[in-house]
């Protein structure tokens, strides 16, 4: 399935962040925010479930600095799922 993401991810280490961001967001847009220690992406991916893509985004961020947190919003067809860093707090319906 093709997943839509929009996250922002803080981390205490931006600088070792931001190329592991490019290399795992390939299909997307990468960018620093105005405080410099987050940034905001936007990308397409393709998995089994917004859970499973969740979750190796952020374990491969984390792999590179554990104070990395994480809030995406992962849409397929007409589901949209949030989460914060590994816990899933909403699932909704669009259009209909």
């Amino acid at each position: 399935m093709r997943y839509s993401l929009q996250a922002r991810i803080s981390t205490a280490n931006p600088d070792a962040i931001e190329p592991v961001l490019s290399r795992l967001v390939p299909d997307g847009t990468v960018a620093r925010s105005e405080n410099g220690q987050e940034f905001v992406i936007e990308g397409k991916f393709d998995g089994s479930s917004a859970r499973d893509l969740n979750r190796t985004l952020l374990t491969e961020l984390r792999r590179v600095e554990k104070r990395t947190r994480l809030r995406a919003e992962w849409t397929c067809e007409d589901t949209v799922e949030r989460f914060f860093d590994y816990v899933p707090k909403s699932i909704r319906k669009i259009g209909h």
